[in-house]
């Protein structure tokens, strides 16, 4: 593959309540076959004659700002005499009913934020605009839900050389925005791609758009890498068909002054002062690094569960709560495994069910004190879904069978109605015992000891 030079432009949705010029609600996935077409909508979001915008979605600036500080990027300050004027971008399609899009970008507008540096990759700039509506090719049709709902564009300088540092890219990005919920995780993203090679002295520049895939980004770039060292290439903006793997010609590049950018008179110039900065700043998250960091240095977790815990803020911060109370490395295979376990299993995440820390905090004390066997603790774990309770007040109920007594009533009844094990079991099959034990933890409703039932289990059967 010829030498290459790559640029992004990455959006999100941003996570608000509401759309970012109305006060419809921003639902972020209509495609949803549960979600009823233009059930969101009113005569602002689908630009009706005569209708005006309400003031921006404060909650949608805040979201950007908190993107460019964790991008650390320079976000322009009133203070400093920056004012963030919204734009009109014109151009004719179906799906922009007021045939334009307002954008904080473009000719007589300043960026949110510009000048950012992450993991390597410098930014040239972060800014905000409303998206579209979705337009059905194949119908016609039209759903205006989206249309208006408030995006993040985060624009790279042309840094990367090759397809695997941008997937790379991509993944600590997504990671990192997860941190600050400050995009919508379940709507994910979608990335503009732009393409130069040394062929044309990385003077003409390709644009593959809206990719939404890691593998289908890594295809499109490796594919028009290759495809440019053959043919003739001027600017152009293609497509990538993901049923051929190969990039398709859309239209010729648009320029800036094709997009007509005029100031939009109904709307307010952003003035975003240093004072809000700071609030912001102080509520922002350690970085998915520096969680890292912290928890191999400072706790002492392995590399390989620590990069498993990092991945995800709310677990990572569950972990942290927990081991103020528990020994670190006992709790770990709690947090990573067992309720990673209970929420797989339960097609859940962390945020969608109520697992109190303190509640999980009591349950590792009783099983480090002895007081509950691990495999009934792993059975009550299950049954913190949907929501926590103490395990303290119903310890009656769960408690680790003390009586010895019973505990060899229990093996006794197990020997007595399994014949065919025990017997498979002198005859030198081993598995049959933990066939005997699992049978004593089912009939103890996993109360007993699994060594002290075992013990007791040989003991009777070799004394029979």
């Amino acid at each position: 593959m010829q030498e290459i030079k790559v640029g992004l432009e990455i959006h999100g949705y941003l996570n608000t309540k509401e759309k970012l010029f109305c006060r419809c609600k921003a639902v972020r996935h209509s495609l949803k076959k549960e979600i009823k077409e233009n059930s969101f909508v009113c005569p602002i979001c689908t630009g009706q004659p005569g209708s005006k915008p309400m003031l921006p979605n404060s909650s949608a600036i805040a979201r950007v700002v908190e993107i460019a500080l964790m991008l650390n990027s320079e976000v322009n300050l009133y203070d400093s005499g920056k004012e963030l004027v919204w734009n009109r971008k014109h151009y004719s399609w179906p799906d922009l009913p007021k045939g334009y899009q307002n954008t904080i970008s473009g000719a007589y507008s300043v960026p949110v934020a510009e000048k950012g540096k992450f993991e390597g990759i410098k930014i040239r700039e972060i800014h905000l605009e409303e998206d579209p509506a979705q337009w059905n090719p194949e119908t016609g049709g039209i759903d205006y839900n989206r249309s208006g709902l408030p995006l993040v564009e985060i624009v790279t300088e042309p840094d990367f050389d090759s397809p695997d540092k941008v997937v790379d890219w991509l993944k600590k990005l997504v990671l990192t925005l997860s941190y600050i919920k400050a995009v919508d995780k379940n709507a994910g993203i979608k990335v503009d791609v732009n393409i130069s090679t040394k062929k044309t002295d990385f003077k003409e520049r390709v644009e593959i758009k809206n990719l939404s895939s890691l593998e289908n980004i890594r295809k499109a770039i490796e594919f028009e890498a290759k495809r440019q060292e053959t043919e003739k290439t001027g600017k152009e903006t293609r497509r990538y068909d993901e049923k051929n793997e190969r990039t398709i010609k859309m239209r010729d590049k648009e320029g800036a002054e094709d997009y007509r950018f005029i100031p939009d008179p109904d709307l307010p110039i952003i003035k975003i002062r240093k004072s809000e900065i700071e609030k912001l700043k102080k509520a922002l998250p350690e970085s998915p690094q520096e969680k890292l960091d912290k928890l191999i240095k400072k706790h002492k977790i392995g590399e390989k569960d620590a990069s498993v815990l990092s991945q995800n803020i709310e677990v990572v911060e569950f972990f942290e709560k927990v081991i103020e109370k528990v020994n670190p490395r006992f709790a770990l295979p709690w947090v990573n495994v067992e309720l990673m376990r209970v929420l797989n299993w339960n097609k859940k995440t962390l945020d969608e069910v109520e697992i109190m820390p303190e509640h999980f905090i009591e349950l590792l004390q009783l099983v480090e004190s002895k007081k509950l066997t691990e495999l009934k603790a792993k059975s009550i774990l299950n049954e913190f879904i949907p929501k926590s309770f103490s395990v303290k007040e119903r310890m009656k109920e769960f408690g680790k069978i003390a009586d010895m007594g019973e505990i060899e009533k229990i093996c006794g009844d197990v020997v007595k109605n399994n014949v065919q094990a025990v017997q498979d079991y002198l005859s030198g099959k081993e598995e049959s015992l933990n066939f005997l034990i699992g049978e004593v933890m089912k009939k103890s409703n996993r109360r007993a000891d699994y060594k002290t039932a075992k013990e007791i289990l040989k003991k009777i059967i070799n004394n029979k």
